[in-house]
């Protein structure tokens, strides 16, 4: 299994979550750099994430704004493929990933994560479900 490295954005009306991942040849997923941005902002992020890795894919989530979001990214990167996914369930998926990468101290890991919500936006967690849906679609 080859390296693959994907940017999948998670558009929204007011910000935008976007994540830039990879999946190892041995088949594990890195999560190489995230980020929220409103969407005016997303052209230089696609800039951003091309300066930090080359990626070959963009995946771009299939609800709100999802159609602004493309033409924007088809005018800047002509080249570069476009993969819509369903965008259904990311949010309650997004919040385990950011207690993932973000631990509960104390007394708080004592009790189920659901009861504490996120202490800042996760939309840039979504966007990483979003290509986990790609690159590890099982």
């Amino acid at each position: 299994m080859n390296r693959k490295t994907i940017l999948a954005i998670d558009p929204g009306s007011s910000k935008c979550g976007v994540a830039l991942v990879r999946r190892e040849q041995e088949g594990a997923l890195t999560l190489v750099w995230r980020t929220i941005c409103p969407p005016a902002d997303l052209a230089e992020k696609l800039s951003e994430a091309r300066g930090i890795e080359s990626y070959s894919t963009v995946v771009v989530g299939s609800g709100t704004h999802s159609r602004q979001i493309v033409e924007a990214i088809r005018m800047q990167l002509p080249s570069i493929g476009v993969l819509l996914v369903d965008e259904r369930d990311t949010s309650l998926q997004a919040r385990e990933r950011y207690w993932e990468h973000n631990p509960r101290k104390g007394w708080k890991r004592l009790l189920p994560a659901t009861l504490f919500p996120p202490t800042e936006p996760i939309d840039d967690f979504a966007a990483l479900v979003l290509a986990e849906r790609v690159l590890d679609p099982q």
